[in-house]
């Protein structure tokens, strides 16, 4: 018996937990990919970007930022367009670019959160169905009903519920997977904003210190 027989066999609801099945396969693979490209080399990346910044070379870490292409180097290099507007622009500038990046990061992820909670429930309805079809059978026979008889009915009531349920465990099994590895994203994304942060404050401080050291000794 083919899948085509087997989604027939189990009734119209097998149709909306079939189409759900495949949009929450898209999401999970879209994402997988987004997130695979989205990794960074956190302590390399900030190794290369702290000698640019102590050096001044701002215009030299925006091209570094974008060659990288990471939602990262995206937050840095936005808030570093902001540089010339002063440090607390380049902060806000990193922060809203940061909330748009886990944002992205995010995308679909709540339809996939929606299936994994609705695809079980429409097995369970359509067991229910099922059950109704088997009864409403055996009252049109007056009892007089045979094994054969019933199993249109529970062929409906048992598929629909294993459909249900194994979209609902895959799905929400990948939520899950995806959502650990935006959590690790973000987590790289703060440890790379602060430490840029940092260093832009250290060379601000330090051009304050050597203008200091200029006007005493005049």
């Amino acid at each position: 018996m083919d899948i085509l027989s087997i989604l027939l066999k189990g009734g119209w609801l097998m149709l909306p937990i079939f189409l759900s099945s495949v949009i929450a396969i898209a999401i999970i693979i879209e994402r997988y990919f987004v997130l695979r490209k989205s990794r960074l080399n956190v302590p390399a990346f900030l190794m290369k970007v702290r000698g640019m910044l102590k050096r001044k070379d701002i215009t030299g870490t925006i091209s570094y930022c974008m060659e990288e292409k990471s939602p990262a180097s995206n937050i840095i290099r936005k808030g570093l367009k902001k540089y010339n507007l002063g440090h607390e622009r380049v902060v806000e500038a990193i922060e809203n670019a940061g909330k748009q990046e886990v944002h992205k990061l995010e995308k679909g992820l709540t339809v996939l959160a929606t299936i994994s909670g609705v695809a079980p429930l429409l097995g369970f309805l359509g067991t229910v169905t099922g059950m109704i079809t088997a009864f409403m059978r055996i009252e049109d026979l007056q009892g007089a009903a045979n094994p054969s008889d019933l199993a249109g009915g529970i062929w409906e009531a048992l598929l629909t519920t294993a459909f249900g349920l194994a979209v609902g465990i895959i799905s929400y099994t990948f939520y899950n997977y995806l959502v650990a590895n935006i959590k690790k994203l973000v987590l790289d994304m703060e440890i790379v904003s602060n430490d840029v942060v940092d260093v832009l404050e250290e060379v601000k401080l330090g051009n304050q210190n050597i203008e200091e050291t200029f006007e005493v000794e005049i």
